[in-house]
């Protein structure tokens, strides 16, 4: 899923619950009706969670395509700059928003406000002016600070703490994570890119819309809009791309069927029961009305800072050096404090902590590389990627006549004759015709054009980014299960080892993005295959990373600081996506005097090539440090020894 993440968001969704929760009394199980021996609460928190990330991967699917096409048009690096600031901000705010709904909001009200932060925030974003875009993606990143993190909060309090179906219920979860991921760029990024920003943006608006009312309506309203929700969108998704080819329709095809199978088992499981009204409350309901100034209670000052925060979070977004400044300030003195308890603790926790601190770093790194999906792999698949499957080809026996084709990313880096012109045709023309609603060209036909593609069916640019959700649907369970497997023969790699591993197939992934660029036709066009096979090892090398990351960090630090350390492991992938955004830049190109004009692709791919090949580099490198160091990790983590007797026998 992309770092939404993808199995970084479905992860870090799980280790936010790990973290301090207090599950609820035996009586208030007891209460709870189930379905296949989960919580009927779980199904609400399953689609409220998924509206969410269908809104935010929606617009995310979007973001750099839109600010390099759309009114603003931005250059590459301007976009890139944004881009990285927004995600970046947007992995900072939930260690905020988290002790806030700890220690005052609850998690229940922090949701809601966060909802309705980023429902504002997609709605804004359909206006086309410099300042409310700004503003629109300020509303997005203070809101996701108040709803990711509560919303798990809420689903590990449906269980007790010694609960074994808690794993499972969050697996379910985190399903549901992943199937919004994937929603996401098939339908608001096909619409966004067919119909126009606005459109897609305003899906977007929906699905927070949907996924927010899903979780404050009663029950029952609530199962009728789940499966009407489901079915709708399931249904649009079937319908807008059933005459393409079974390459484009079968990815819609798979999630819409998972998508109103899910509403239909939710429908069930809500009529028997809705979410109960203890899950997510304030720790201490009363300290909400208490004044703060004046008038003015707390519950109201966190409502009003939150909206107060909104234009210095724009200010960030607009001039990006100072996101970075505050994530530079804001990880350091967490770094600081980190260190500071590590040479402090005793010698087990030391060793504990000192793993965590170096898998941090190689963390942060393949952070920074993953997340070139969302910038410059988006580009690149834009620009320099076949995306269309052709139906109709130019033959040899129509050399010299002029025939008429479609407007599709197929004509990409072809000669077409005007009279006595010639230009080389780049995504920048293709976007430009279809602003003018051109289905269709004219084109002399020249002995370099056979092959080309008359008609055809094109896979839109931002549905690629499905693809790192719908892998991990496919393999999420069978990593699981492969780890529980060699588990059991005492075969299993050790953490560490685990990391490496998934750092390694990231190297990979980059090195085929890197050959399928260097390899690239006559005209600079890469093929969708090589694209997609770097998205697969992307997404099993985050399989072998995330998950075990995240809990490492609740295993191995001390249980004093686990939050803290938890919000020091954010803060650093809050920092890879602002590197990530900084690496992207050196893919970026000229655009040229005119609006929208790019320049021909065989001019581009050489740029991203030699961008993917560094990246594969030190990725490999990076990989083989961390397994040869693995030994050193392993033995420093001591597992199965209790800290707290060790180091109490190390004191005496």
């Amino acid at each position: 899923m992309s770092n939404p993440n993808s199995a970084n968001e479905g992860a870090s969704e799980l280790a936010d619950a790990a973290t301090g929760q207090i599950g609820p009394s035996p009586e208030q199980v007891a209460e709870q009706k189930t379905l296949f021996g989960h919580p009927t609460g779980l199904y609400m928190l399953f689609f409220a969670e998924m509206w969410e990330r269908f809104s935010y991967y929606g617009m995310r699917a979007l973001l750099v395509l839109y600010i390099i096409k759309g009114f603003l048009s931005r250059s590459d690096g301007e976009a890139y700059a944004i881009y990285g600031a927004y995600t970046s901000l947007v992995y900072a705010t939930p260690f905020i928003g988290g002790m806030i709904a700890d220690k005052l909001l609850g998690a229940r009200r922090a949701v809601v406000l966060g909802g309705l932060l980023m429902a504002a925030g997609h709605l804004v974003m359909t206006i086309e002016s410099e300042i409310p875009f700004f503003i629109a993606l300020a509303l997005l990143i203070v809101g996701n600070g108040f709803f990711k993190p509560n919303i798990s909060t809420i689903v590990g309090s449906l269980y007790p703490e010694a609960s074994p179906r808690r794993d499972a219920g969050f697996t379910i979860f985190y399903i549901g994570i992943n199937l919004g991921a994937a929603m996401a760029p098939l339908l608001c990024g096909y619409v966004g890119e067919q119909y126009g920003w606005h459109y897609g943006f305003g899906l977007a608006t929906i699905g927070m819309l949907i996924g927010l009312a899903v979780f404050v309506a009663p029950a029952n309203i609530t199962r009728l809009l789940i499966l009407s929700a489901a079915l709708l969108s399931g249904g649009t998704m079937i319908a807008l791309n059933w005459n393409e080819v079974i390459y484009a329709f079968g990815p819609n095809l798979l999630v819409a069927l998972c998508l109103m199978l899910s509403g239909l088992i939710a429908f069930i499981a809500i009529s028997k029961s809705g979410m109960p009204s203890w899950a997510g409350e304030a720790p201490n309901p009363a300290n909400l009305k208490r004044s703060f100034i004046g008038p003015i209670n707390r519950e109201w000052a966190v409502y009003i800072g939150s909206f107060l925060s909104v234009p210095l979070i724009a200010y960030m977004v607009l001039n990006t050096a100072y996101a970075g400044w505050a994530l530079m300030i804001g990880g350091g003195a967490a770094l600081v404090y980190l260190m500071i308890a590590t040479i402090r603790s005793p010698k087990i926790e030391r060793e504990r902590m000192q793993v965590v601190l170096i898998l941090m770093f190689f963390t942060m790194l393949f952070w920074a590389f993953f997340e070139q999906a969302g910038s410059s792999i988006n580009l690149f698949t834009d620009r320099n990627v076949n995306r269309v499957f052709p139906t109709e080809s130019v033959t040899d026996d129509q050399v010299g006549d002029t025939i008429t084709v479609e407007v599709t990313q197929g004509l990409t880096g072809y000669t077409m004759t005007e009279g006595e012109t010639e230009k080389v045709i780049t995504m920048g023309d293709i976007d430009s015709w279809r602003e003018e609603k051109r289905e269709s060209v004219e084109w002399l036909v020249s002995d370099d054009d056979i092959g080309m593609t008359i008609k055809g069916s094109e896979v839109a640019t931002s549905q690629y980014q499905a693809a790192n959700p719908m892998f991990i649907m496919l393999f999420g369970l069978v990593f699981s299960s492969l780890w529980v497997f060699m588990g059991k023969r005492n075969i299993e790699p050790s953490t560490p080892v685990k990391f490496g591993l998934g750092i390694f197939q990231l190297g990979l992934a980059f090195a085929i993005l890197w050959w399928s660029a260097v390899n690239a036709d006559t005209r600079g066009m890469a093929g969708m295959g090589w694209l997609l096979l770097s998205y697969l090892l992307i997404t099993t090398g985050e399989l072998c990373l995330s998950p075990v990351g995240l809990s490492m960090v609740t295993k191995l630090s001390p249980k004093s600081i686990v939050s803290m350390v938890m919000g020091a492991w954010f803060l650093a992938t809050a920092f890879s996506n602002y590197l990530a955004a900084v690496i992207a830049m050196f893919t970026g190109v000229e655009h040229g005097d005119e609006t929208g004009a790019f320049p021909p692709p065989i001019e581009t791919v050489d740029t991203y090539a030699n961008v993917f090949g560094p990246i594969a580099i030190a990725s490999i490198v990076s990989a083989f440090v961390v397994l040869m160091i693995s030994p050193i990790l392993t033995r420093w983590m001591h597992e199965g020894h209790d800290a707290t007797d060790d180091n109490a026998t190390a004191e005496a």
